[in-house]
């Protein structure tokens, strides 16, 4: 009996002991921290910008509360939905985090690019490659601005990017771009196209990106020529002729102008 009394005691005193510990972390960590630090194996991202050395929160976590710190002691993130627009340029390939080309000028006029490029962008046109519109205007195809720029920088190396919305004005669409070369601010222009009718319109948008690359390019010496007078007069007098030609529907006639190698085609004829 005296034994089996001694293992009743035994066991009340840790028992009680059992109580007293409990009780203890009860009112070392409350109910309400203890929460907080379940609550830190939720990370939420809210930031696009990461803070090192955050530590813990040990106040209550909401579902809308502050960040929590990851295991490392800095908060995880990435961009909110408001600032996506300024991420979408990669570091990696000349941009700098948090540009946004639809406004910035970054880079501009801050020195010339290397020769070799220089020496594909102000390359004497080619003649032969030269056309002329009805009205007498010279142009160089915009596919041939394209590969100039790729020459240049490598296709990836240059792009157009948007500066605002499309502009309708009767029936013109216009848009403002920016020619960004190797992650520079280049040049700006508006470009434009005349669209018939709604079904049109995804033609006239690429019509009008076009129209803008063809005028950036001229910031950078690309044909050139094109718009000196002294050029302009010696390709038409050696290259082109003005007659007048009759619309085979409408019966009109109108002075037209076209290059020396090529002939009239429907619905335009000479008579």
């Amino acid at each position: 009996m005296p034994r089996l009394a001694a293992i009743a005691r035994t066991f009340a005193a840790a028992a009680g002991r059992t109580n007293a510990s409990t009780n203890a972390s009860a009112s070392v960590f409350p109910l309400s921290h203890t929460r907080s630090i379940r609550g830190l194996s939720s990370v939420r991202v809210v930031s696009a910008t990461k803070r090192s050395g955050a530590a813990a929160s040990d106040k209550p976590a909401a579902d809308d509360a502050k960040p929590a710190a990851t295991s490392n002691g800095t908060e995880a993130s990435v961009p909110a939905d408001s600032d996506l627009a300024s991420t979408l340029f990669n570091p990696s390939e000349g941009y700098l985090q948090g540009s946004h080309w639809s406004t910035s000028f970054q880079g501009m006029a801050t020195e010339p690019f290397d020769q070799r490029i220089s020496d594909v962008l102000m390359a004497p046109v080619a003649e032969s490659e030269v056309e002329i519109k009805p009205d007498g205007l010279l142009y160089l195809p915009e596919i041939k601005y394209r590969r100039i720029l790729n020459r240049a920088f490598g296709p990836g190396g240059w792009g157009l990017v948007p500066r605002g919305a499309h502009s309708v004005s009767g029936r013109t669409l216009s848009r403002e771009y920016a020619l960004i070369c190797l992650g520079r601010f280049t040049s700006q222009a508006r470009g434009e196209q005349d669209y018939f009718d709604e079904g049109g319109l995804a033609t006239a948008t690429e019509g009008c990106k076009s129209n803008a690359l063809v005028r950036c390019c001229k910031d950078l010496g690309v044909a050139s020529e094109l718009w000196d007078p002294a050029f302009i007069s010696m390709f038409k007098s050696k290259y082109c002729v003005e007659e007048w030609v009759t619309h085979a529907v409408r019966g009109t006639k109108k002075r037209m102008w076209r290059l020396k190698t090529r002939q009239w085609e429907y619905p335009w004829a000479k008579k």
